[in-house]
Protein backbone atom coordinates (compact mmCIF):
# COMPACT_ATOMS: atom_id res chain seq x y z
CA UNK A 1 0.00 0.00 0.00
CA UNK A 2 2.81 2.38 0.88
CA UNK A 3 4.60 1.53 -2.36
CA UNK A 4 1.43 2.23 -4.36
CA UNK A 5 1.01 5.61 -2.65
CA UNK A 6 4.65 6.50 -3.27
CA UNK A 7 4.29 5.50 -6.93
CA UNK A 8 1.19 7.67 -7.32
CA UNK A 9 2.94 10.62 -5.70
CA UNK A 10 5.95 10.15 -8.03
CA UNK A 11 3.70 10.04 -11.09
CA UNK A 12 1.83 13.12 -9.90
CA UNK A 13 5.08 14.97 -9.30
CA UNK A 14 6.33 13.99 -12.77
CA UNK A 15 3.04 15.13 -14.32
CA UNK A 16 3.26 18.52 -12.56
CA UNK A 17 6.87 18.87 -13.70
CA UNK A 18 5.95 18.17 -17.32
CA UNK A 19 3.02 20.60 -17.13
CA UNK A 20 5.23 23.31 -15.61
CA UNK A 21 7.87 22.78 -18.31
CA UNK A 22 5.27 23.10 -21.08
CA UNK A 23 3.94 26.30 -19.52
CA UNK A 24 7.46 27.71 -19.43
CA UNK A 25 7.93 26.82 -23.10
CA UNK A 26 4.61 28.51 -23.90
CA UNK A 27 5.66 31.59 -21.93
CA UNK A 28 8.83 31.94 -23.99
CA UNK A 29 7.03 31.25 -27.28
CA UNK A 30 4.10 33.59 -26.60
CA UNK A 31 5.87 36.90 -27.47
CA UNK A 32 7.12 35.52 -30.79
CA UNK A 33 3.68 34.04 -31.52
CA UNK A 34 1.97 37.36 -30.83
CA UNK A 35 4.43 39.22 -33.06
CA UNK A 36 3.93 36.66 -35.83
CA UNK A 37 0.14 36.87 -35.62
CA UNK A 38 0.15 40.68 -35.54
CA UNK A 39 2.65 41.34 -38.32
CA UNK A 40 2.37 38.22 -40.50
CA UNK A 41 -0.89 36.30 -40.10
CA UNK A 42 -3.30 39.23 -39.75
CA UNK A 43 -1.89 41.17 -42.76
CA UNK A 44 -2.10 37.97 -44.80
CA UNK A 45 -5.80 37.51 -44.02
CA UNK A 46 -6.46 41.24 -44.48
CA UNK A 47 -4.83 41.08 -47.92
CA UNK A 48 -6.94 38.06 -48.81
CA UNK A 49 -10.09 39.91 -47.77
CA UNK A 50 -9.03 43.05 -49.63
CA UNK A 51 -8.75 41.09 -52.88
CA UNK A 52 -12.56 40.79 -52.95
CA UNK A 53 -13.07 44.57 -53.00
CA UNK A 54 -12.66 47.44 -55.45
CA UNK A 55 -12.52 51.20 -55.06
CA UNK A 56 -10.12 54.08 -54.49
CA UNK A 57 -7.76 54.58 -51.57
CA UNK A 58 -6.01 52.13 -49.31
CA UNK A 59 -9.22 50.41 -48.16
CA UNK A 60 -11.61 49.79 -51.11
CA UNK A 61 -15.19 49.43 -49.92
CA UNK A 62 -17.09 48.02 -52.93
CA UNK A 63 -17.42 44.24 -52.68
CA UNK A 64 -16.89 42.55 -56.06
CA UNK A 65 -16.35 38.92 -55.07
CA UNK A 66 -13.97 37.10 -57.40
CA UNK A 67 -14.13 39.80 -60.07
CA UNK A 68 -10.51 40.88 -59.41
CA UNK A 69 -9.28 37.34 -60.02
CA UNK A 70 -11.43 37.00 -63.14
CA UNK A 71 -9.99 40.23 -64.55
CA UNK A 72 -6.45 39.20 -63.61
CA UNK A 73 -6.71 36.05 -65.72
CA UNK A 74 -8.97 37.28 -68.54
CA UNK A 75 -8.70 41.06 -69.09
CA UNK A 76 -5.88 41.76 -71.62
CA UNK A 77 -4.35 44.58 -69.56
CA UNK A 78 -3.87 42.38 -66.50
CA UNK A 79 -3.61 38.93 -68.10
CA UNK A 80 -0.77 39.77 -70.46
CA UNK A 81 1.26 41.57 -67.82
CA UNK A 82 0.68 38.85 -65.23
CA UNK A 83 1.69 35.88 -67.40
CA UNK A 84 4.65 37.83 -68.77
CA UNK A 85 5.83 38.53 -65.21
CA UNK A 86 5.20 34.90 -64.23
CA UNK A 87 7.31 33.63 -67.13
CA UNK A 88 10.12 36.08 -66.35
CA UNK A 89 10.04 35.00 -62.71
CA UNK A 90 10.39 31.36 -63.78
CA UNK A 91 13.46 32.26 -65.88
CA UNK A 92 14.87 34.30 -62.99
CA UNK A 93 14.43 31.33 -60.64
CA UNK A 94 15.90 28.82 -63.13
CA UNK A 95 19.07 30.89 -63.55
CA UNK A 96 19.51 31.13 -59.79
CA UNK A 97 18.98 27.40 -59.33
CA UNK A 98 21.35 26.39 -62.13
CA UNK A 99 24.07 29.01 -61.72
CA UNK A 100 23.94 30.35 -58.17
CA UNK A 101 23.35 27.08 -56.34
CA UNK A 102 25.78 25.13 -58.55
CA UNK A 103 28.52 27.70 -57.98
CA UNK A 104 27.65 27.73 -54.29
CA UNK A 105 28.20 23.98 -54.10
CA UNK A 106 31.48 24.26 -56.01
CA UNK A 107 32.77 27.03 -53.74
CA UNK A 108 31.69 25.10 -50.65
CA UNK A 109 33.62 22.01 -51.78
CA UNK A 110 36.73 24.13 -52.41
CA UNK A 111 36.46 25.79 -48.99
CA UNK A 112 35.83 22.47 -47.24
CA UNK A 113 39.01 21.00 -48.70
CA UNK A 114 41.06 23.75 -47.04
CA UNK A 115 42.33 25.24 -50.28
CA UNK A 116 45.14 27.76 -49.85
CA UNK A 117 43.75 31.18 -49.07
CA UNK A 118 40.32 29.80 -48.19
CA UNK A 119 39.74 32.54 -45.63
CA UNK A 120 40.20 35.27 -48.23
CA UNK A 121 38.11 33.31 -50.74
CA UNK A 122 35.29 32.99 -48.21
CA UNK A 123 35.35 36.76 -47.65
CA UNK A 124 35.33 37.52 -51.38
CA UNK A 125 32.40 35.18 -52.01
CA UNK A 126 30.26 36.45 -49.14
CA UNK A 127 31.15 40.17 -49.27
CA UNK A 128 28.62 41.18 -51.99
CA UNK A 129 25.77 39.79 -49.87
CA UNK A 130 26.55 42.38 -47.17
CA UNK A 131 25.93 45.28 -49.57
CA UNK A 132 22.61 46.95 -50.29
CA UNK A 133 20.77 45.60 -53.32
CA UNK A 134 20.14 49.15 -54.54
CA UNK A 135 23.86 49.93 -54.35
CA UNK A 136 24.65 46.74 -56.26
CA UNK A 137 22.03 47.58 -58.88
CA UNK A 138 23.21 51.14 -59.50
CA UNK A 139 26.85 50.03 -59.51
CA UNK A 140 26.23 47.41 -62.19
CA UNK A 141 24.19 49.86 -64.24
CA UNK A 142 27.34 51.98 -64.45
CA UNK A 143 29.53 48.96 -65.23
CA UNK A 144 27.14 47.81 -67.99
CA UNK A 145 26.65 51.24 -69.55
CA UNK A 146 26.84 50.71 -73.36
CA UNK A 147 28.86 53.89 -73.98
CA UNK A 148 31.50 54.02 -71.27
CA UNK A 149 30.80 51.04 -69.01
CA UNK A 150 33.72 48.86 -67.93
CA UNK A 151 32.35 45.69 -69.56
CA UNK A 152 32.06 47.12 -73.06
CA UNK A 153 35.30 49.05 -72.73
CA UNK A 154 37.09 45.82 -71.84
CA UNK A 155 35.52 43.95 -74.77
CA UNK A 156 36.59 46.70 -77.16
CA UNK A 157 40.10 46.75 -75.72
CA UNK A 158 40.61 43.05 -76.47
CA UNK A 159 39.16 43.28 -79.97
CA UNK A 160 35.67 41.90 -79.30
CA UNK A 161 33.66 44.98 -80.31
CA UNK A 162 30.92 42.79 -81.77
CA UNK A 163 30.09 41.57 -78.26
CA UNK A 164 29.84 45.09 -76.80
CA UNK A 165 26.05 45.15 -76.46
CA UNK A 166 23.53 47.41 -74.73
CA UNK A 167 23.13 44.76 -72.03
CA UNK A 168 20.26 46.37 -70.13
CA UNK A 169 18.61 47.75 -73.27
CA UNK A 170 18.27 44.49 -75.19
CA UNK A 171 15.13 42.47 -74.29
CA UNK A 172 17.01 39.27 -75.14
CA UNK A 173 19.80 39.84 -72.63
CA UNK A 174 18.42 42.18 -69.98
CA UNK A 175 16.77 39.58 -67.72
CA UNK A 176 19.70 37.18 -68.04
CA UNK A 177 22.21 39.90 -67.15
CA UNK A 178 20.21 41.11 -64.15
CA UNK A 179 19.78 37.51 -62.98
CA UNK A 180 23.55 36.96 -63.15
CA UNK A 181 24.13 40.16 -61.18
CA UNK A 182 21.77 38.82 -58.52
CA UNK A 183 23.62 35.50 -58.60
CA UNK A 184 26.93 37.33 -58.09
CA UNK A 185 25.55 39.12 -55.06
CA UNK A 186 23.86 36.19 -53.32
CA UNK A 187 26.06 33.20 -54.20
CA UNK A 188 27.67 33.49 -50.76
CA UNK A 189 24.48 32.36 -48.99
CA UNK A 190 24.17 28.88 -50.55
CA UNK A 191 27.93 28.58 -50.24
CA UNK A 192 27.69 29.02 -46.47
CA UNK A 193 24.78 26.57 -46.23
CA UNK A 194 26.59 23.92 -48.25
CA UNK A 195 29.84 24.48 -46.38
CA UNK A 196 28.08 24.02 -43.03
CA UNK A 197 26.51 20.82 -44.33
CA UNK A 198 29.83 19.45 -45.63
CA UNK A 199 31.58 20.16 -42.34
CA UNK A 200 29.02 18.06 -40.45
CA UNK A 201 29.77 14.94 -42.54
CA UNK A 202 32.20 12.66 -40.65
CA UNK A 203 35.58 12.46 -42.34
CA UNK A 204 35.73 8.76 -41.46
CA UNK A 205 33.19 8.03 -44.22
CA UNK A 206 35.35 9.46 -46.99
CA UNK A 207 38.49 7.88 -45.52
CA UNK A 208 36.80 4.48 -45.57
CA UNK A 209 35.78 5.06 -49.19
CA UNK A 210 39.37 5.93 -50.13
CA UNK A 211 40.60 2.76 -48.42
CA UNK A 212 38.14 0.81 -50.60
CA UNK A 213 39.69 2.41 -53.69
CA UNK A 214 37.20 5.22 -54.38
CA UNK A 215 38.53 8.43 -55.88
CA UNK A 216 37.79 11.86 -54.37
CA UNK A 217 35.19 12.44 -57.07
CA UNK A 218 33.45 9.11 -56.35
CA UNK A 219 33.58 9.73 -52.60
CA UNK A 220 31.88 13.09 -53.06
CA UNK A 221 29.07 11.96 -55.36
CA UNK A 222 28.34 8.65 -53.62
CA UNK A 223 28.81 9.68 -49.98
CA UNK A 224 28.85 13.42 -49.41
CA UNK A 225 26.32 14.52 -52.01
CA UNK A 226 23.49 12.18 -50.82
CA UNK A 227 24.08 13.33 -47.23
CA UNK A 228 23.94 16.94 -48.45
CA UNK A 229 20.53 16.56 -50.11
CA UNK A 230 18.53 17.95 -47.13
CA UNK A 231 20.64 21.12 -47.22
CA UNK A 232 20.20 21.33 -51.00
CA UNK A 233 16.44 21.10 -50.47
CA UNK A 234 16.48 23.95 -47.95
CA UNK A 235 18.55 26.11 -50.29
CA UNK A 236 16.15 25.35 -53.16
CA UNK A 237 13.14 26.40 -51.07
CA UNK A 238 14.83 29.62 -49.93
CA UNK A 239 15.83 30.38 -53.54
CA UNK A 240 12.28 29.80 -54.73
CA UNK A 241 10.73 32.02 -52.07
CA UNK A 242 13.30 34.77 -52.59
CA UNK A 243 12.94 34.75 -56.39
CA UNK A 244 9.14 34.82 -56.42
CA UNK A 245 9.28 37.86 -54.11
CA UNK A 246 12.20 39.52 -55.94
CA UNK A 247 11.73 43.23 -56.57
CA UNK A 248 14.64 45.42 -55.51
CA UNK A 249 17.29 44.28 -58.01
CA UNK A 250 14.85 44.76 -60.94
CA UNK A 251 13.77 48.14 -59.58
CA UNK A 252 17.39 49.28 -59.24
CA UNK A 253 18.59 48.08 -62.65
CA UNK A 254 15.51 48.22 -64.92
CA UNK A 255 12.87 50.30 -63.14
CA UNK A 256 9.40 49.46 -61.88
CA UNK A 257 8.11 48.67 -65.39
CA UNK A 258 10.79 46.06 -66.04
CA UNK A 259 12.36 47.79 -69.01
CA UNK A 260 13.00 47.22 -71.81
CA UNK A 261 9.45 46.45 -72.96
CA UNK A 262 8.58 44.58 -69.73
CA UNK A 263 11.24 41.96 -70.54
CA UNK A 264 12.55 42.08 -66.95
CA UNK A 265 9.17 42.46 -65.25
CA UNK A 266 8.78 40.01 -62.34
CA UNK A 267 5.80 39.26 -60.13
CA UNK A 268 7.23 41.61 -57.49
CA UNK A 269 7.42 44.61 -59.83
CA UNK A 270 4.03 43.75 -61.35
CA UNK A 271 2.51 43.78 -57.87
CA UNK A 272 4.23 47.09 -57.08
CA UNK A 273 2.80 48.77 -60.18
CA UNK A 274 -0.65 47.31 -59.62
CA UNK A 275 -1.10 48.14 -55.95
CA UNK A 276 1.18 51.13 -55.37
CA UNK A 277 2.47 52.92 -58.47
CA UNK A 278 -0.40 52.24 -60.88
CA UNK A 279 -0.30 50.10 -64.01
CA UNK A 280 0.20 51.80 -67.38
CA UNK A 281 -1.83 53.30 -69.08
CA UNK A 282 -4.27 53.87 -66.22
CA UNK A 283 -1.52 54.73 -63.72
CA UNK A 284 -3.94 54.63 -60.79
CA UNK A 285 -3.12 52.35 -57.84
CA UNK A 286 -5.60 49.50 -57.54
CA UNK A 287 -5.37 48.02 -54.05
CA UNK A 288 -8.03 45.38 -54.68
CA UNK A 289 -6.28 44.04 -57.78
CA UNK A 290 -2.92 44.35 -56.02
CA UNK A 291 -4.25 42.21 -53.17
CA UNK A 292 -5.43 39.64 -55.72
CA UNK A 293 -1.94 39.57 -57.26
CA UNK A 294 -0.39 39.17 -53.79
CA UNK A 295 -2.79 36.30 -53.00
CA UNK A 296 -1.89 34.51 -56.25
CA UNK A 297 1.81 34.95 -55.43
CA UNK A 298 1.19 33.46 -51.98
CA UNK A 299 -0.61 30.48 -53.52
CA UNK A 300 2.28 29.93 -55.95
CA UNK A 301 4.69 29.92 -53.01
CA UNK A 302 2.45 27.65 -50.96
CA UNK A 303 2.01 25.09 -53.74
CA UNK A 304 5.66 25.18 -54.82
CA UNK A 305 7.08 24.78 -51.32
CA UNK A 306 4.51 22.11 -50.36
CA UNK A 307 5.23 20.01 -53.45
CA UNK A 308 8.98 20.29 -52.91
CA UNK A 309 8.74 19.34 -49.23
CA UNK A 310 6.45 16.41 -50.10
CA UNK A 311 8.91 15.12 -52.69
CA UNK A 312 11.92 15.50 -50.41
CA UNK A 313 10.15 13.80 -47.50
CA UNK A 314 9.09 10.92 -49.72
CA UNK A 315 12.64 10.59 -51.02
CA UNK A 316 13.97 10.63 -47.45
CA UNK A 317 11.52 7.90 -46.45
CA UNK A 318 12.59 5.74 -49.41
CA UNK A 319 16.27 6.17 -48.50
Amino acid sequence: MAQSTAGSEARGSLHRYELRRKLIWLLFLLPALLIYVRFMALPLFNSLGLSFYQGTGLTPERFVGFDNYIQLFTAPLWRDRFFNALGNTAVFFAIHMLVQNTLGLLFAVLLATGIKGHGLLRTIIFLPATLSVLIIGFLWRLILNPQWGAVNQFLKAIGLEQFALPWLGDPTWALIVISLVSVWQWVGLPTMFYLAGLLTIPEELTEAARVDGASSWQAFWRIKFPLLLPVIGIVAVLTFVGNVNAFDIIYAMAGARGEPAYSTDLLGTFFYRTAIAGEHPVAIPNMGMGAAVATVMFLILLVGVSVWLLLTQRRGAEM
